[in-house]
């Protein structure tokens, strides 16, 4: 079990982490996602003992080990730049942090070849790392952290690398090593796929701070904030600017002369912003529907087609669509929506209540 608390890092005046609170449990995968400059990478290595903690507490299974050393903490991480010795053989590599803590010899055959054997590199363990490829070096690097049997793997982007087929077939094996393993993870990328197949639990940072930790689907389905809304889904949440007024039957929005009800909860007249999915706009293609958008782009993607369009007001907007018809740059497309499916957010960002909770489960 890991427990951050107020944990801070500044570098001189500037800080780059605020005041982290995480509970992580026995066993857990958890993922840290966020922008560029989001501060993941620098609490990755707060935790791994590799950048010093300004202010605050990190406990591991009840210890305080704010200024222990890495090898105390019992962490192993894997590196972007996969960091293996070009001197030494895929064998010498998987044993060579077993062989500086003393371990005995059959031993480390025994681990070394256990690890081989389930990330499939055993028939390279007498090859140099510049005579694998980028996906067996990345095999090499994950097995060199396994075999020490650590409390915590830590991982830093380590599949960005690799090529895009390669990148799907790696997060898998990650995902299966660790239900057989039942080790503690922390896995940092700004993949939004790696995050949602591999995390128990996702922690969307910005800035330095967290803005909502929760499931993958929890974060899907009722973002807290305009920033995950935004950051969590590929293609991302539309964002349309509606005038509405409260009421205690919902929020009401008028939309090309069609009254729409929300089931949120609203007081008065305010300046909304609506969030739908790309997934959740449907067609109307009797011209029915409440927003009109003028078609950019087509991008067919085999079972899907995604359409980018504009707002009367400029806005953005993309969609998710199965259908057929045939459409040409510059039509204007209708859709509609199921209220259901709608967010809204106030003039800070912040999601409004929904009238029942069950509607977003």
């Amino acid at each position: 079990m890991l427990t951050l608390q107020d944990i801070r890092k500044s570098y001189g005046a500037i800080e780059v982490i605020k005041g982290i609170n995480l509970d992580v449990a026995d066993g857990e995968f958890i993922v840290f996602v966020g922008p560029s400059g989001c501060g993941k990478s620098t609490l990755l290595r707060m935790i791994a003992g590799l950048e010093p903690i300004t202010s605050g507490d990190l406990v591991l299974d009840g210890y305080a080990m704010t200024t222990a050393s890495p090898f105390e903490r019992g962490v192993a991480m894997v590196f972007q730049s996969y960091a293996l010795y070009p001197h030494m053989t895929v064998a010498q590599n998987l044993s060579y942090g077993l062989r500086v803590a003393g371990t005995k010899r059959e031993e480390i055959a025994l681990r070394v070849r256990e690890v081989a054997r389930s990330l499939q590199i055993d028939h390279l363990l007498g090859r140099l790392p510049k005579d694998l490829s980028g996906g067996q070096r990345q095999r090499v690097a994950i097995g060199r952290a396994i075999v020490r049997k650590p409390r915590i793997f830590l991982f830093d982007e380590p599949l960005s690398n690799l090529d895009a087929a390669l990148r799907a077939q790696t997060r898998i094996e990650i995902a299966r090593l660790q239900q057989q393993l039942k080790s503690t993870a922390i896995y940092v990328t700004h993949d939004q796929t790696e995050a949602m197949t591999l995390a128990d639990r996702i922690v969307v940072l910005n800035k330095g701070h967290i803005e909502q930790i929760g499931t993958p689907l929890e974060l899907y389905r009722t973002p807290q904030n305009m920033f995950v809304a935004g950051f969590i889904g590929s293609p991302k949440m539309n964002f349309l600017n509606v005038r509405a007024h409260g009421s205690e039957a919902g929020v009401h929005i008028r939309e090309m002369g069609k009254a729409i009800t929300l089931p949120f909860v609203g007081r008065g007249e305010a300046d909304l912003t609506l969030g739908i999915r790309p997934e959740d706009l449907v067609l109307t293609p009797d011209g029915s529907g409440p927003f009109a958008f003028r078609l950019d782009i087509e991008e067919h993607m085999g079972e899907f087609r995604l359409l980018y369009l504009t707002a009367d007001d400029g806005s953005q907007v993309i969609a998710k669509t199965t259908t057929q018809d045939s459409f040409a740059e510059g039509d204007i497309l209708h859709f509609t929506f199921d209220p259901a499916a709608a967010h809204l957010f106030d003039a800070d960002g912040r999601r409004l209540s929904r009238l029942n909770d069950k509607i977003a489960a």
